[in-house]
């Protein structure tokens, strides 16, 4: 790799960023530097043990802490060692274009999928994103038909997985959030999510109960597993307290909580509808490349001469982290790249490269497997819940299938 001419990197930091000591996390808003073992204080819920962590298959994700936390870890993976009956939801709000850091619990659950026999429920909460988003019908539809191609290309076992859109499939959706509502009350909303500007978001916590619960009530009670970022943790807390309330037969679902991919410009949740660039998964090589060399916050120092003599930080660099997230697998190479920045061997410049490489390389299988797809409904097809699945559901719910003649 050519060492360049200029100083280690235009991006590097130049002052230290404050860390704020009051921060916000919800399903709707991401604020301030956020303590992540505060959070749990906050949520309630409970770091992952090394014997954990040991347990689940082997990911980077896992390995390095990214998912670090979560609920009822320990019934799922008694479930998944026996091979007992076991599920994983895990969604996607579709407001635009999806990026590195919606799909990466996506791939996840396929590794979960591929190593225990774990069901697999995506669902797509497009009702939600037309209450929360100032978009059109239509142009949630259109997000929510690429999103559906990009998650298709992640690659899951039809046979074990089912998606759901939210209008698409209101037909069971829709009767089960009813039944749900009665047990959620205005003051547990507002104290979970904050104040809401529409009765249609105040309304949506019992929609999203109803997608945690919905392998269950499909195929019967199961350990469930809920992984995701960290801001969504509060869907799975009001979930679990409306099925402790509700007479089903269901078990609590669990969760597995994740830190957020930086942005770009520096620590912080990585957002496709905020100021801040990302990196789409339809992105070309050359956008990969312009977009880290220009945006990427790092952790070298302003000259050359001062980043041979003290080296960089890893800890706030963002292509380093990208890399520690999911992009190199290898766990030496990964130290041996941190080892070279802190001694000021390698380069900002040549760890943009080298992230450059990862991401490029995943993004060119992702799209290979993107493109391949034929028409969506086709393609769609074979993931959708059936006619019997349909009924199961709502025969477990309590709710009716249909008017007697």
């Amino acid at each position: 790799m050519t060492e360049p001419d200029e100083p280690a990197d235009s991006t590097a930091r130049t002052e230290s960023r404050p860390t704020a000591d009051e921060f916000t996390v919800t399903p709707y808003a991401v604020e301030g530097e956020i303590n992540y073992e505060k959070l749990l204080e906050r949520f309630g819920a409970e770091s992952l043990t090394d014997e954990q962590i040991a347990r689940f298959p082997d990911h980077p994700l896992l390995r390095r802490r990214t998912f670090y936390a979560g609920r009822d870890v320990d019934d799922y993976l008694e479930a998944a060692a026996a091979s007992d009956p076991h599920a994983v939801v895990t969604g996607r709000g579709p407001s635009g274009p999806m990026h590195l850091g919606h799909v990466l619990p996506l791939y996840l659950a396929k590794r979960f999928q591929q190593e225990t026999g774990a069901t697999v429920y995506i669902p797509l909460s497009d009702d939600e994103k037309f209450l929360a988003k100032d978009q059109s019908f239509d142009a949630i539809g259109e997000h929510t038909r690429e999103n559906l191609r990009d998650i298709l290309a992640v690659g899951f076992d039809p046979d074990r997985t089912r998606i759901i859109v939210d209008t698409a499939d209101a037909d069971v959706i829709y009767p089960i959030a009813l039944r749900l509502a009665t047990h959620l009350t205005p003051a547990t909303v507002d104290t979970v999510y904050g104040d809401q500007d529409t009765v249609g978001l105040q309304f949506y916590p019992a929609v999203q109960a109803t997608h945690l619960l919905l392998p269950q009530l499909v195929a019967g009670r199961r350990p469930t597993l809920v992984p995701i970022a960290v801001d969504q943790d509060p869907h799975v807390r009001v979930c679990r307290d409306v099925a402790a309330k509700e007479a089903l037969p269901v078990e609590k679902p669990g969760a597995l909580l994740g830190r957020f991919l930086p942005s770009l410009e520096g620590p912080g949740k990585m957002s496709s509808s905020g100021d801040a660039p990302s990196i789409e998964l339809t992105a070309d090589p050359e956008t990969v490349a312009e977009t880290i060399r220009t945006h990427a916050y790092t952790g070298g120092r302003a000259t050359l001469e001062d980043h041979r003599e003290n080296g960089g930080d890893p800890t706030v660099d963002v292509p380093f982290q990208y890399l520690r997230f999911f992009f190199e697998a290898d766990d030496k190479r990964l130290e041996r790249i941190a080892a070279d920045y802190r001694a000021g061997e390698l380069l900002s410049g040549e760890l943009k490269e080298i992230a450059i490489e990862r991401i490029t390389d995943f993004l060119d299988a992702h799209q290979r497997r993107r493109g391949e797809l034929g028409p969506l409904e086709t393609e769609l097809d074979p993931f959708r819940l059936t006619d019997g699945e349909r009924r199961r559901a709502l025969e477990r719910a309590g709710v009716p299938t249909g008017l007697e003649p």
